[in-house]
């Protein structure tokens, strides 16, 4: 984008802030469509992140913090670094969730129903349009776009997702995960880098000498 075209949309943000999102003229099909295109042409990506945690039958809340890095196809690497270290790596085939605290790490195999799991679609795995219903709702904040998915086929981990866009650049900027019992997740994205060649070995996970292993009983 341009430093005219760039100039424009700041001060349309800041003159205008309500309108900016409220007035998008693109539909939320095309916007679904343009993000779509967006994170195909993405390989890889890293950022800083903050979770918040909010609601649900127990009315509780959390906040987490962390790094993640996401490189096609299926590969991602979650590590929280508060209240307590965690690790979550995939390398495509299998998931490891590591707590060490715990002194265990739980193994999961990836299978093709894992395709519309949130955030999946940025490792290459998803399809917007094929796997979502898209609809605008109102943003966090006056100078994003919200785009609200809902999932055609039943998912029994959320209801519905949010994801909060640059308006320009439709660069996400936040991931919300709606669930059955009221609650929500919030992944807020920083400082975020794309397509800087991360490496496959940044996503191999070693199991640690003397944790406990769980898997999930298909091996």
């Amino acid at each position: 984008m341009n430093f005219t075209i760039r100039l424009a949309v700041v001060l349309l943000a800041v003159a205008f802030p309500a309108m900016l999102a409220a007035q998008d003229p693109r539909s939320p099909d095309a916007v679904a469509r343009g993000l779509q295109t967006r994170y195909q042409g993405v390989q890889d990506f890293s950022a800083n992140f903050v979770q918040t945690y909010r609601g649900g039958v127990l009315k509780t809340g959390s906040t987490s913090r962390g790094t993640v890095a996401v490189k096609k196809p299926g590969k991602m690497r979650w590590i929280y670094t508060s209240p307590e270290r965690q690790e979550i790596v995939s390398d495509g085939r299998q998931t490891f969730w590591y707590v060490p605290e715990d002194k265990q790490v739980t193994v999961t195999d990836v299978g093709d129903d894992d395709q519309a799991l949130p955030a999946l679609f940025l490792s290459g795995k998803g399809d917007i349009g094929r796997d979502f219903t898209p609809s605008f709702v109102k943003a966090s904040s006056a100078s994003l776009l919200a785009l609200k998915l809902v999932p055609r086929k039943t998912q029994p981990e959320y209801e519905y997702l949010v994801v909060a866009l640059d308006p320009a650049s439709l660069q996400m900027r936040a991931l919300t995960t709606y669930d059955s019992q009221g609650g929500q997740s919030v992944i807020e994205f920083n400082n975020m880098k794309e397509n800087s060649r991360l490496s496959d070995k940044d996503f191999v996970f070693r199991i640690p000498r003397g944790v406990k292993v769980v898997t999930d009983g298909t091996r």
